[in-house]
């Protein structure tokens, strides 16, 4: 990833070396602002304003944030005495992601204040940041920016504020696998019902939401939700910050308006490297289908990458060129998605290892055509969401699902020949 210049109402505080800004600094450029007014508002007015600048969760699954807030008990409803939780999720796990790193390290300020704010919205007594072990730079600055936060008697006395550094698994992204890892336990996912804000961390009402979701907050705050809407091409508000990896001659994070086209994105990376020629790009990490060539021009959000066959996800495109190997591509991802998975039902455990087999084979030019026919039948009974118990399966088999079709050629010559790239 290089260090080149952000710029946009989300990032545009970061500076060139990544160096977090002290409080008195943050405070200086305007930080915390937003903090009081949003304290001066009734909770419901901060939720209202976040529903009506349509801000959708950055942390994959595009859920409407004012929306998850709704299930959040109001005072006096919550049953038994204790706090209740907001989790600030910066696992970042998924193969191609690296956003929520520059959040964590150079805006620790900007993380911190959404997220009081967001407390106050859903009346969260106790705010928990997790972060991935491999992190420590984010860590360590998110500690710092805590510990003046608290100094300076910004949190207030019922607020409470902490980092928790996560051993770092892939399961951990999903919110509920997420709470058992907080609750020391084994990280895989819950039942549902009941739902984290009725019965989460500790049996408590909980809202997880991503980094990136939580610093649109004070921009929000500040400027109000028809600001924030202006910012997007689309009818899904705000600017985006994508990472471009792969065959781009510079990889990078690019903060662009949520409709930005891939097109766009990989000309300010340099455009495509190697061979120069696209072949395809997944645009939301590694658990997000193929688009090819074609969809270059596609307005890039959640509803209209889903209309397309794949998902937005973290917007975080990876690029392949024409002398890249998909099959290779794919036995990669399909090795990180068996060794991830929490092993829990019967098609992660064993269907992606076995999955991961084949392709391995395809690639090493001992698989079978018949090899082809097993994927198929994989990728259509046990990918599609909701045929294993949480969203793992579906996710790893996006890649494979779209690339046999896609990639169909490539497919029947490796399983003739062997991988020849």
């Amino acid at each position: 990833m290089t260090a080149a210049p952000l710029s946009g109402p989300l990032t545009g505080r970061a500076r060139a070396d990544r160096r977090p800004h002290s409080l008195a600094e943050w405070q200086a450029d305007g930080g915390h602002a937003a903090l009081g007014l949003a304290r001066q508002q009734p909770p419901a007015a901060i939720v209202d304003m976040v529903a009506a600048a349509a801000l959708n969760g950055r942390g994959g699954a595009g859920f409407p944030a004012a929306q998850k807030w709704r299930f959040m008990p109001a005072p006096g409803t919550i049953p038994g005495d204790g706090p209740s939780y907001l989790i600030v999720n910066g696992d970042e796990m998924e193969p191609g992601a690296f956003k929520d790193r520059l959040f964590l390290e150079a805006l620790p300020h900007l993380v911190i204040e959404g997220a009081m704010i967001a407390a106050h919205a859903m009346h969260a007594s106790e705010i928990i940041i997790l972060v991935r072990d491999a992190y420590r730079i984010g860590i360590h600055a998110m500690e710092q920016a805590i510990a003046e936060v608290d100094a300076a008697g910004l949190t207030g006395r019922n607020l409470k504020i902490r980092v928790h550094a996560s051993a770092g698994r892939y399961i951990v992204g999903e919110e509920t696998a997420l709470i058992e890892a907080l609750e020391g336990k084994r990280a895989v996912p819950r039942k549902r019902p009941p739902f984290p804000a009725q019965s989460g961390l500790w049996g408590r009402p909980t809202t997880v939401n991503n980094v990136e979701t939580i610093a649109n907050i004070p921009g929000i705050v500040a400027n109000g939700p028809d600001w924030f809407r202006g910012l997007s091409r689309t009818a899904e508000g705000g600017t985006k910050l994508f990472g471009v990896s792969g065959r781009v001659h510079k990889p990078q994070l690019i903060e662009a308006p949520m409709g930005t086209t891939a097109r766009e994105l990989i000309d300010r990376c340099g455009g495509v490297s190697g061979t120069g020629e696209l072949l395809a790009f997944q645009p939301g990490g590694g658990a997000s289908g193929f688009l090819g060539p074609e969809h270059l021009d596609l307005p890039l959000d959640f509803a209209n990458v889903a209309d397309a066959g794949s998902m937005f996800g973290t917007g975080t495109l990876i690029v392949l060129d024409t002398g890249t190997c998909p099959i290779g591509v794919i036995a990669r991802h399909m090795r990180f998605y068996a060794r991830e998975s929490c092993g829990w039902c019967t098609p992660c455990r064993e269907g992606l290892p076995w999955v991961a087999h084949i392709v391995d084979g395809l690639e090493a030019g001992t698989a079978k055509t018949a090899d082809l026919d097993i994927l198929h039948m994989t990728a259509g009974e046990a990918g599609p969401r909701g045929r294993s118990f949480c969203d793992l399966m579906g996710g790893a088999m996006a890649p494979l699902a779209t690339g046999l079709h896609r990639f169909e050629r490539q497919f029947a010559d490796h399983a003739a020949h062997g991988c020849r790239a």
